[in-house]
């Protein structure tokens, strides 16, 4: 008996840790495969001079990140992305807030405005950009048209095919796609928020800024940092959007680093130059990623303690 009660704890734990292993290697199996692999598949094209067509590329060590600090268009797509990144992630903070608070408080048809401001979201993006580029049609386009109903035709411009206005245009399609999702997270964690303490703000006379910025924000704090996070990591590797409505033009206008990495490696075949662009946008983005991770986490423990 005393053998066996020596034992038990250790056999416990053996089975622990192999069940916490069988519960762990299949994501480690998919990280494997989807991040260690393609990362160190990156660093190795790197460093050589790939055209996706030689069979023996040659060894080039530094050179394709020499030549990415010395590309001045390499500096514009950043300016591009830090553009987005400011008011792509702003805006969408800003205006789904303000939904969600708005929401909050309808008790009547909710169900319906809740759908319909999230529905852009589940769009396909190549189906957001086709309906948007018609909107910005510089002749037919709604925009235009309305401008012009208005008494504001001298507004009007080919707001894709204008360099001064592409990008801007391309940011405003993407934060009206954004917002309902960020709606929706705020309205979801709006749902935890404490009534007490904003009905004993409003005995002490605070106003509905005054109820949000001291009362209703510091309880929704880890859930808006998750947000931010999300969209700041998104406005580095923005792509798709960008590609499907302007391609990065007109005269690179709206180049940001995503479409300056594809055009390079799969237009130009300077693959392993392409690679070195898309690794300088996992360097940016995942230092600010895990900043915000951790003060969300440091938040949310605060929240509990």
């Amino acid at each position: 008996m005393a053998t066996l009660r020596s034992t038990s704890p250790r056999v416990t734990r053996r089975a622990q840790a192999r069940l916490g292993v069988l519960l762990v290697a299949p994501l480690m199996v998919l990280t494997i495969i989807f991040f260690v692999f393609p990362l160190l598949s990156s660093l190795y094209y790197s460093v050589i001079s790939y055209d996706g067509v030689s069979a023996d590329p040659p060894f080039v060590g530094l050179a394709n990140f020499v030549q990415l600090f010395t590309d001045a268009e390499v500096w514009h797509a950043l300016g591009n992305n830090l553009i987005w990144i400011v008011i792509g992630t702003i805006s969408p903070l800003v205006i789904g807030l303000v939904f969600a608070l708005l929401l909050w408080t309808v008790k009547r048809g909710s169900r319906y405005y809740r759908l319909a401001l999230f529905f852009p979201y589940v769009m396909p993006g190549i189906a957001i950009g086709i309906v948007w580029g018609w909107i910005y049609d510089p002749i037919n386009g709604w925009l235009n048209v309305a401008l012009r109903a208005v008494g504001l035709g001298a507004l009007t411009t080919g707001w894709l095919g204008n360099p001064s206005t592409a990008l801007f245009a391309v940011l405003a399609t993407a934060i009206w796609a954004t917002c309902g999702f960020v709606m929706l997270i705020f309205l979801s964690a709006l749902q935890n928020v404490d009534m007490e303490l904003i009905d004993a703000a409003r005995l002490d006379r605070a106003n509905a800024v005054q109820r949000v910025q001291h009362v209703i924000l510091p309880q929704i704090m880890p859930v808006f940092l998750m947000v931010t996070t999300v969209t700041l990591v998104g406005g580095f590797s923005v792509f798709d959007i960008v590609f499907i409505m302007t391609g990065g033009g007109p005269a690179n206008a709206s180049d940001v680093l995503g479409t300056y990495a594809f055009t390079n490696a799969f237009q130009l075949n300077q693959i392993s130059y392409g690679t070195v662009i898309a690794l300088l946008i996992t360097a940016l983005s995942i230092p600010c990623a895990v900043a915000l991770n951790r003060l969300q986490r440091r938040l949310s423990l605060e929240g509990m303690g």
